[in-house]
């Protein structure tokens, strides 16, 4: 893989460029992640703040977590893709949702988070670390 890699929202209004590889790439499984994905589960990019540059507006949302600590997110206005997820009090790490990047093949869980609230039907992959819920 080379980098950059560059990414956008659906509508094309935030754009950006992701300088190098992520240090993880997880699957989480808890019902939040399964509310915004509309899916089974949510795939993060673990990346430092230092390897992103952003272009456009993006707007601000956070809720509570499980651990205590604040879920941020960044989305586009226009269109509400959600492009990351922080926790303020972690300011140099970034959880990118990778499946905005113009190529995806980065996108290989190591690790699958929450699985305590996974969906039945879904099958995990051998050879990950799996966790009952954030490590």
């Amino acid at each position: 893989m080379s980098y950059p890699i560059e990414g956008s929202c659906q509508c094309g209004g935030v754009k950006y460029r992701l300088l190098e590889a992520p240090l993880m790439v997880m699957a989480c499984h808890c019902k939040e992640c399964q509310k915004l994905s509309t899916s089974a589960f949510s795939i993060t990019a673990m990346v430092k703040a230092s390897s992103l540059e952003f272009e456009g507006e993006m707007s601000e949302w956070s809720r509570p977590a499980d651990s205590g600590n604040v879920s941020g997110a960044k989305f586009c206005p226009t269109c509400g893709n959600r492009i990351y997820h922080f926790n303020p009090d972690e300011p140099d790490m970034i959880k990118l949702k990778p499946s905005t990047l113009s190529d995806t093949s980065i996108i290989r869980p190591t690790a699958h988070v929450w699985v305590s609230e996974k969906q039945d039907w879904y099958d995990i992959p051998e050879g990950v670390k799996v966790f009952e819920k954030q490590p």
